[in-house]
C-alpha cells in the first residue's frame, strides 16, 4: 500500500509539473532578452550588485546592466538571476553568510530586457557600517511588456521606534553591520526582497499583487517568512 501511495504521489507531481510548464507562455529565460507575459508565466530578471557609479556612463546617464558600455562583467560586481511567477507575491532571499554586499560596492540594480531595457534606480544595500535587509520591488508592465522597475520604500515606518534599527536618509531601515552573524554578531542579515507586479499582461488583464501588498503594509512579509522558517526548524529539531 505504501508503494502504491508513493507511485500515486510521483505521478501526481509529474502531472503538476507538466501542467505548470504548459501554462507558461514565456520562453525567454535570459534577463537580457525581451518578451511578453501573461498571468502565472515565469519571468526572468536579474539583480546586479556593484558600486553606484558602475551603473552610469559619463557620470550622469544610467544604463541597463545588459548594456556592454557599462563593462560590469569586468568590474567588481555580482549577478543574481530570478524567475518568479507573474502577479504572485514572492519573497526572494539572498543569503549573506558568504556574500558581503559591501564587498561589491554596496548598491544593487534590478533589470530585465534589452531593447525595452527596464532597470531600477540603484538601491543602497550595505557599507562597512550599515546594511539594509528588507526591500520591496515592483515590476510595472504594460500589455505584457516590462516598462519599469522601482523600489517601493515605506519611509522607515516598519522600524519606527525600534532601537535595533537605524533610519537611513528617512527611507531605509538599516541594521548595524557588526550585528550580523558573519561580522561577529548574531543577527541573520540575509536580504529579503518582496516582489510584486502592477499594470497589465499581454491580454490586458490587470495585475493585482501590488494592490494586495499595499493592503498588507502593516505586516512584514519577510518577518512572516522568518517566523515560518523558525517554526519549521523548531519542528524538525524535535525529531533530530
Amino acid at each position: 500500500m505504501a508503494t502504491q501511495r508513493l507511485l500515486f504521489f510521483l505521478l501526481l507531481s509529474s502531472l503538476t509539473l507538466l501542467a505548470q510548464s504548459r501554462s507558461n507562455t514565456n520562453h525567454v529565460f535570459s534577463p537580457c532578452a525581451d518578451g511578453k507575459v501573461q498571468r502565472s508565466d515565469g519571468f526572468t530578471f536579474g539583480i546586479v550588485f556593484a558600486p553606484r557609479t558602475s551603473f552610469f556612463t559619463n557620470s550622469s546617464v544610467q544604463l541597463s546592466p545588459c548594456d556592454k558600455r557599462l563593462s560590469l562583467s569586468s568590474a567588481n560586481s555580482q549577478l543574481a538571476v530570478f524567475r518568479p511567477k507573474v502577479d504572485e507575491i514572492s519573497l526572494l532571499t539572498i543569503n549573506t553568510s558568504n556574500f558581503f554586499p559591501d564587498s561589491y560596492g554596496g548598491y544593487m540594480v534590478a533589470f530585465a530586457g534589452r531593447k525595452y531595457a527596464a532597470r531600477s534606480l540603484p538601491a543602497f544595500v550595505a557599507n562597512g557600517t550599515f546594511i539594509v535587509t528588507s526591500f520591496t520591488l515592483v515590476h510595472e508592465f504594460k500589455k505584457g511588456r516590462l516598462e519599469n522597475l522601482y523600489w517601493k520604500r515605506d519611509g522607515c515606518a516598519s522600524c519606527s521606534g525600534n532601537s535595533n534599527f537605524v533610519c537611513l536618509n528617512g527611507q531605509d531601515c538599516a541594521i548595524r553591520t557588526n550585528n550580523c552573524k558573519n561580522r561577529g554578531g548574531n543577527v541573520d542579515c540575509s536580504l529579503g526582497i518582496q516582489l510584486t507586479f502592477s499594470g497589465t499582461d499581454k491580454h490586458e488583464s490587470v495585475f493585482n499583487s501590488w494592490y494586495e501588498v499595499k493592503n498588507l503594509r502593516q505586516y512584514s512579509l519577510y518577518g512572516l517568512y522568518s517566523n515560518l522558517r523558525s517554526s519549521l526548524t523548531d519542528q524538525y529539531n524535535k525529531f533530530f
